[in-house]
Formats: C-alpha cells, sequence, structure tokens
C-alpha cells in the first residue's frame, strides 16, 4: 500500500530510545487512500516514529462497500522495506512488477519485500464482499538487507496460539513458542489476538523487544491502559509479560521488536539512508526506471509528489 499524501513529510526515524516500560497512547490521524478509502495512520506518529523495525501502521475499516470499488491504490514503489497486507474482511488484489498475482484474503499473509526496488498495485476485486476491514504495515530493511533482491510472498496457513478466550494468529516472527513462515531480516513479531469479552491473559514477551498494541475492534485493557480502535498503546521495553483483559469481544494487532537503531530517511514509499537516495529514488521512478512495471492494473500509475524544500537528512531513535 502507499503512502498517498501529496506532501509527504521527511520522517525523522526512530523514536525515544527507551530503556523500561512504558504506556504512551498513540491516536491516529485520518489520511485519505486512493478513491474511496479512509485510514487512521498510526505510525509515524508526532510521539512516535517506530517500533521496532516497524515503521509505518495504517488501519481502515470497517468500510461498506458494497455499492462501491473499494481499495483502489494504483501502480507505485518502494524500497528498503518489506510491506505486511492483514485483512480481517474483504479481499485485497495484489499485482507487482516481479509479475506476482495474489488475492489476499482475511486471516493471510501478503508479505512483500521491496529490497532495491519494486512496484505494486492493490485493489479490490471486481466481485468483492460488502465489508473492507484490515491494515497495512511497513517494515524498515536493515542496511545489509535493503539492497536485496525483491521479493513476495503469500501464506494462507499461520501458527495458532490458543487458550481460554484467546486466539492468537502470528503475522512474523515468534511468539509463545509458534513462528510466523514470512521472511524477517531483524528480531521481530507481529500478531493478531482475537480476545471474548472478560477474557484475562499474561502473555509471554521478549524484555529485548518494544512493543506496542493497536486495536482492530473492541475494547481492551492492556497493562490497566484503555485501548480502542483509533487508537495504539506504545509500551517500551523490559517486559516478560503484557496484562490483557478484553471489556468487550475485541481483536488487536501487537507488534515488536529489539530497537532499530540505524539512522534511516523516509519520505514517501521510501526508505534509505541518505537524502541523495531518495531523490535519486524519485528521479528513477519518474523516469520508469529500475522499479519495473505492474502489468494488469486498469489506470496510470502514480506520481510521486514534490520534493519537500528541506534536506532529507538521515535521524536515528533519539529525538
Amino acid at each position: 500500500m502507499s503512502n498517498l499524501d501529496l506532501k509527504p513529510a521527511p520522517t525523522r526515524c526512530g523514536g525515544e530510545a527507551g530503556t523500561g516500560p512504558v504506556k504512551e497512547l498513540l491516536t491516529g490521524r485520518q489520511v485519505e487512500l486512493g478513491e474511496s478509502t479512509e485510514v487512521r495512520r498510526l505510525l509515524p506518529n508526532i510521539g512516535r516514529r517506530m517500533v521496532g523495525a516497524w515503521c509505518f501502521v495504517d488501519h481502515y475499516g470497517p468500510d461498506d462497500i458494497a455499492d462501491e470499488t473499494g481499495m483502489q491504490v494504483p501502480p507505485h514503489p518502494h524500497m528498503g522495506l518489506q510491506t505486511v497486507s492483514w485483512l480481517h474482511e474483504g479481499e485485497v488484489l495484489h499485482r507487482d512488477s516481479l509479475g506476482s498475482l495474489q488475492t489476499v484474503r482475511p486471516y493471510e499473509l501478503g508479505l512483500m519485500t521491496s529490497g532495491r526496488a519494486i512496484s505494486h498495485s492493490e485493489e479490490s476485486p471486481r466481485e468483492h464482499a460488502r465489508l473492507l476491514h484490515g491494515a497495512q504495515l511497513w517494515v524498515a530493511l536493515p542496511g545489509e538487507h535493503r539492497h536485496a533482491d525483491p521479493a513476495f510472498e503469500h501464506h494462507a496457513e499461520l501458527p495458532k496460539v490458543t487458550a481460554a478466550g484467546l486466539d492468537a494468529t502470528l503475522i512474523l516472527g515468534s511468539l509463545d513458542g509458534a513462528t510466523s513462515p514470512g521472511r524477517t531480516y531483524t528480531p521481530l513479531v507481529g500478531a493478531d489476538l482475537t480476545l471474548r469479552e472478560g477474557a484475562e491473559h499474561r502473555l509471554p514477551l521478549e524484555p529485548d523487544f518494544e512493543y506496542a498494541v493497536m486495536a482492530m475492534t473492541g475494547s481492551v485493557d492492556v497493562d490497566g491502559a484503555r485501548v480502542e480502535p483509533g487508537s495504539m498503546l506504545y509500551l517500551g521495553c523490559g517486559r516478560r509479560e503484557l496484562p490483557l483483559l478484553a471489556r468487550t469481544d475485541s481483536s488487536i494487532l501487537l507488534i515488536g521488536g529489539e530497537p532499530f537503531e540505524e539512522q534511516i530517511v523516509m519520505w514517501w514509499n521510501f526508505i534509505g539512508r541518505s537524502g541523495e537516495e531518495i531523490v535519486q529514488a524519485r528521479e528513477d521512478w519518474a523516469k520508469g526506471a529500475r522499479f519495473g512495471e505492474v502489468h494488469g492494473y486498469d489506470g496510470a500509475r502514480l506520481a510521486a509528489p514534490e520534493l519537500p524544500a528541506v534536506p532529507l537528512k538521515p535521524r536515528g531513535r533519539a529525538r
């Protein structure tokens, strides 16, 4: 999925290097995506720019698209990152410059590694379900892998963790003995947790990871802090377990990982290590070079927005 901001700001990625547990509630901002989809952008956020290597989180829906085209994101480029497509309802048709053509359905993993360069489109199929509800997340690639060959993975079956009143699906990484088949390049985790009303659990965590929880549906107390759709709770590092209490039938996304210490520049759909890399990527996309071509999408590709007036400089985690 693309960042469709017409005037995207350069993002100084990385947050404060926390050394212990915190509870920092973040609220999303509304962003128009394509023709008919509005998303709540939770990362990057004014108060928090990254959680481990996770650097971008959009939550959209549930939207009634029965009489609409639904998601329509034209071909656009990426570099230096992975995209994670995650659905609760609806379907998204993925096409990319590798020739991939895949419909991603609820609780299936669509994982695209851009590496040095890729382009893709995402759209609701012509015949689609009434509701569309999901999340799009990005993971920053570390320096030694950011020029890797681009790739796309689709995993229809993912590992589960179950307990009384709780069902968890591993998106990426490992949790409580289960490991996702999705390829990762830094130590991280992503999991979807469905909780029934009244369920109480203490979720095992890695103390060296920093974590955040985003609500997809319902209302959950996370270590005593209420989390509902449109918000994300940043939890910091140093936790070995996480108390959860479902106030209603609920679903939350847990993301986490080792703090990402590299300095990076994130602008539009690119992650680099210098402003010059970003400028070159934009120029290559404008010229039709390097990022390949997406075949089969009915419409024009996205034009890159204008670069900001300020220099694009790499930044670290400390603000």
